[in-house]
């Protein structure tokens, strides 16, 4: 259920003190908490403790969720269904009361399985209550063979079957669904840490396990299930599967593989990028190259993680030349006879003209996470950070722009003094939107036909802000975009220059970007041209100065032509890159950088 990230996650809650009475009230009665004698007196406050913040969830498949978490902010309990009261502990809280549920226990070769978002099958459980009921909620641990009981609890599920079907020997199908596991998303919003040791005088469930010569314990039933049934559900969920988190051993450096299991994988990851990727490209993409088969789909499908018996890390590279096939096209070629995919041989290179989608071995394969979406999220990751240092960056010594407008005169000012808007005043791009949008709500202008739409032609001073010398008549309606667009060209610019330090004094005119030019002089040598960089509280020869040392080029400053038309600072040489990216570094919105290289243009 949760081996998605949870989403639209709101924001958590304090928990009022009547409601966590409630709520420990809850889980008293109906995990059979005895209190009134004394015996397990303090459990209710270690399991619903002050301090409870509840929040709503979405899990991946659409179910709404309550959580209540900790104040440490440890996911303690939940509930999935919209209006649902039933509550399920988490981990964290089996791991306070490991006999809060009854427990099933499965080899440790099953636990991966798991993980990787199976549910428990039959064949996979070695020892459970004689008492369990369908849909009775239970815990599932490790089989300790030393002890011939369940481990500490990794997993909370509902039984899919009563107790009596897990005794037969050829017993089939699910033995429970699984609800939440040991380092799934919701695991993952609590503080993490090692699975504890189960305390000596825990008990695995809700009856005591005694050993029983005939297997049957008092209460509780142990089935040693055959290797071969254990091992085939773990292959239903196909080895290659790269879900489960599985810790590795520090000790144990990274194992090799044989070319047979290195072969496995890369017929596992066929099987995954055939399911994925290549299921939905469209015809017109075929044939493709098996070059570009091998490297942009085969390559990113291999499983981010191996499940055992094969090692979580491998010193091995999974690719053809350490497989069996050791070429290719042998590959390929197996794959053909498999009915996986189809050839066609060229001069170069062997084409893949199609995939069969519709093949059992891909209809059986289940998805996993693979290595092109551990790669994808990697680099989302990096952008995202260096994003935020980015922003971080420019909020530490960045400029803000603040663009301004002002009604002075003509229609724009009688539709603000009929909003009652004070038309000596500085509105920004939002103040107008609104201004504007009140004008049209009290004159009844939204269009009846189509909502998006405002009727201009019926209205004086909508008409007026379309009319100019030269334009086109007015249209008969127009979208608000337009109008607001429309609106500010018709008022007066300013603007406004605001430090992490200070807010700028408002200037009269329209801000103009800093022009980055590169043109050619003396003949064949570049230059690269910057203007209008005093706006924005730059001075002309600190300006030249860095980018001398910067480039490793000389730089000139120099008056431009007229009184007020500024300074230039002039490079040697093409440098768009180095002087966008030091004007961006001083805090200069990308936005506000406009650059054009004009030697470009004259090559054309």
């Amino acid at each position: 259920m949760f081996k998605k990230p949870l989403a639209d996650l709101k924001t958590s809650a304090p928990l009022r003190n009547s409601d966590r009475k409630k709520l420990r009230q809850k889980v008293i009665t109906e995990f059979g908490i005895n209190v009134e004698d004394g015996q397990d007196e303090g459990v209710g406050d270690l399991l619903v403790p002050e301090g409870l913040q509840s929040v709503k969830f979405t899990a991946h498949a659409g179910e709404l969720g309550l959580a209540y978490l900790s104040a440490d902010g440890d996911p303690l309990w939940f509930t999935v269904g919209k209006g649902s009261s039933d509550l399920v502990p988490t981990i964290y809280t089996l791991w306070k009361r490991p006999n809060l549920l009854p427990t099933l226990s499965t080899p440790s070769q099953v636990i991966p399985v798991l993980m990787g978002g199976a549910d428990l099958m039959a064949p996979g459980v070695v020892t459970h209550s004689t008492s369990l009921r369908t849909s009775q909620l239970v815990s599932i641990g490790q089989y300790d063979s030393t002890r011939r009981r369940g481990g500490m609890p990794l997993a909370v599920g509902r039984m899919a079957v009563d107790a009596s079907a897990l005794t037969q020997r050829d017993r089939k199908g699910k033995a429970a669904v699984l609800l939440h596991i040991y380092k799934d998303f919701l695991w993952e919003m609590g503080k993490g840490g090692e699975i504890p040791e189960l305390p000596e005088d825990e008990r695995t469930g809700a009856e005591e396990v005694v050993d029983d010569e005939d297997g049957e314990e008092d209460g509780c039933v142990v089935t040693p299930p055959p290797v071969s049934d254990v091992e085939d559900e773990g292959a239903k969920k196909d080895a290659g599967e790269g879900t489960s988190e599985i810790k590795e051993d520090e000790d144990a450096g990274p194992l090799p593989l044989k070319p047979e299991d290195v072969s496995s994988l890369l017929r596992t990851s066929l099987l995954q990028a055939i399911r994925t990727t290549l299921a939905s490209l469209p015809q017109s993409s075929f044939p493709l190259p098996s070059s570009t088969f091998y490297t942009a789909h085969l390559l990113p499908a291999r499983p981010s993680r191996l499940l055992p018996p094969l090692p979580p890390h491998t010193s091995t590279p999974i690719d053809i030349k350490h497989s069996t096939h050791k070429s290719l096209t042998h590959f390929l070629r197996s794959a053909e006879k498999e009915g996986l995919l189809s050839l066609k041989d060229a001069k170069q290179e062997v084409l893949v003209t199609s995939v069969n989608v519709e093949h059992d071995a891909v209809k059986a394969h289940v998805v996993f996470k693979t290595v092109g979406e551990q790669d994808a999220k990697k680099a989302k990751r990096e952008a995202r950070e260096e994003k935020e240092k980015e922003d971080k960056m420019k909020g530490e010594r960045g400029l803000k722009v603040v663009e301004l407008w002002r009604p002075h005169a003509g229609p724009a000012r009688k539709i603000f003094e009929e909003t009652d808007n004070d038309t000596s005043a500085l509105y920004t791009l939002s103040d107008v939107k609104t201004a504007l949008n009140a004008y049209i709500t009290t004159k009844s202008l939204v269009n009846a036909h189509n909502q998006l739409f405002v009727n201009v032609a019926v209205d004086e001073l909508l008409t007026g802000i379309f009319t100019s010398k030269g334009a086109d008549a007015p249209p008969e309606f127009a979208k608000r975009e337009d109008l607001i667009s429309k609106l500010s060209s018709k008022m007066q610019p300013w603007y406004r220059l605001d430090t992490k330090d200070s807010e700028g004094k408002p200037k009269k005119g329209e801000l103009k970007p800093i022009s980055i030019l590169v043109k050619m002089r003396q003949g064949r040598k570049a230059c690269t041209l910057v203007t209008n960089f005093e706006p924005f509280l730059l001075v002309a020869e600190s300006l030249a100065d860095e980018l001398r040392k910067l480039c490793a080029s000389s730089t000139a400053v120099a008056p431009l032509p007229g009184k007020t038309a500024g300074l230039e600072v002039m490079v040697q040489g093409k440098q768009i890159k180095a002087v966008s990216e030091l004007l961006i570094e001083k805090g200069i919105p990308k936005k506000w950088i406009e650059s054009e290289d004009q030697t470009e243009k004259k090559k054309k």
